[in-house]
Formats: C-alpha cells, structure tokens, sequence
C-alpha cells in the first residue's frame, strides 16, 4: 500500500502499478512485458465453497473406493490410494510411499480443510482465524499436490495393464478425476482474491 492505495507489481519486470478493478473474466497485462499482471474471478465466494465442499466429498469417495479392479482367471483384486502408499512402504523404495502420500493424500486433504476453514468466514464478511497463515500454507501447498499426475499415472497404468488383465476401473478413479479438475479450480487466482475482497495486508 501507497498513500492508501493498491498497489500491484509485475513478477517479470517489476513494474509497478496501481491494482485495478476488473470485472469477471476481464484481465490486465503489463504495459512494459506484456505479462499477464492480474485475472478477474471466475468464481466468487459462495461457488468456491461449494466446489470445496464437493471436493471433500471426492475425496472420501477418492479414498474410500477402490480406483481399479484387476481380475486374471476368475481372480481379482483391487487397488486403492491408500493400498498404494502402503504398497510403496514396504522394501527399499520405502521414500517413495512418504512422497507418494504426501503429493495425492495429504497435501489435497490439508489444501481442502484450509479453502473450507478460509471460506466458510469469507462468506459471511469475516477473516478467518490464522488467515494469513491458511493462505501461506496454501500457496506453499499447491505445488505438493499431484493429483493430476497420479491420475496420468494410473491411466497409463491402466492401458498397459488392459492387454494382460481384465482391467476395471473403479468409482475412486472417477472420484479422483472429478476432484483433479475441482483442485485446479478452487486453489488458483481466485482465491488469492480473498486478501482483497476482505482487505487483508499480506505482509
């Protein structure tokens, strides 16, 4: 803040300039590089909550079902995150399972808790307790959540597998997808809105 006003800064060439106020999809650019500087929101509070809220409720789903089935000569077994994880932990590849459930188990749970508790006080014109640090942790979060690549991982896994086995996939993988896009939708510009919208000084 300058003389009480917004300020923003270009994160290429560090021009400053006074923060704007754009209206939903509208975007401002650097008069200087060119760079994209701020995007208006596409979603406000109230539809950030409740995409958050469905992606709670992914997530259950995402860990509570199995994400494939594997069936050969009337066996089958089934495979779920966390049999993954748990998977990995046993022999010399025991880092990997810390990683693995650290990137698509505990990084989008803890990203979902914090959007809520930040949320549900935003919507009635409150600032959450611990806000600052709730918005910190969920920057510092966003590049630890893989869910994405888990997914590409698993579909790759699938058609490889598909000529061997009888593959299905399960009600966890949908729920993942779903909650994949849902993730990439609630954690990015729009929220960073919120130090604005309820006047909040990021430093």
């Amino acid at each position: 803040m300058l003389d009480g006003r917004p300020l923003i800064i270009c994160e290429h060439c560090d021009s400053v300039y006074q923060r704007p106020v754009l209206a939903r999809r509208q975007t401002a650019h650097c008069l200087r590089c060119g760079a994209l500087l701020e995007r208006g929101r596409h979603l406000n509070t109230d539809q950030l909550l409740a995409l958050t809220l469905a992606a709670a409720i992914l997530f259950l789903f995402a860990n509570a079902f199995p994400i494939m089935q594997i069936g050969l000569q009337g066996l089958s077994n089934e495979a779920t995150l966390w049999g993954a994880v748990e998977a990995l932990a046993y022999g010399r590849i025991t880092p990997i399972a810390l990683v693995t459930g650290l990137s698509i188990i505990f990084a989008p749970c803890l990203q979902i808790i914090l959007l809520a508790w930040v949320l549900v006080h935003a919507r009635s014109g409150k600032i959450a307790p611990g806000f600052r640090a709730c918005m910190r942790a969920l920057e510092h979060l966003r590049p630890w959540s893989m869910l994405e690549v888990c997914l590409l991982g698993i579909l790759v896994a699938i058609i490889k597998l598909a000529g061997m086995l009888e593959v299905h996939p399960g009600i966890g993988l949908w729920a993942m997808a779903i909650l994949t896009i849902l993730i990439l939708l609630i954690a990015g510009r729009d929220v960073r809105g919120l130090w604005d919208e309820l006047g909040v000084d990021a430093r």
